[in-house]
C-alpha cells in the first residue's frame, strides 16, 4: 500500500471515529459500522433525510417485532 493511500485510509478512519463520537453524544445508538454505512450512502448521493427516515422506520419495525415476539430475543 502506498503512503498516499495509507494516509487516505487513516484520514477516513479518523473521520468515521469523529462522526461516531458525535453520534454517541447525540444518543443515536449507531455503531461505527452503521455510521460508516450512512456516510457511504450520503457520499453516493442518497439524501441524508432519506437515510434518517429509513433508520427510524427500521427501528420502529424492530420495536414492533420485539413486542409481538418477546420470546425470540
Amino acid at each position: 500500500m502506498s503512503a498516499a493511500s495509507e494516509s487516505k485510509r487513516l484520514a477516513a478512519k479518523e473521520i468515521i471515529d469523529i462522526l461516531h463520537e458525535i453520534a454517541t453524544l447525540l444518543n443515536t445508538h449507531l455503531d461505527r459500522q452503521s455510521v460508516s454505512l450512512c456516510v457511504s450512502l450520503v457520499e453516493n448521493g442518497v439524501h441524508p433525510d432519506a437515510v434518517a427516515t429509513i433508520i427510524k422506520q427500521l427501528r420502529q419495525e424492530a420495536a414492533k417485532d420485539a413486542q409481538e415476539n418477546p420470546e425470540s430475543d
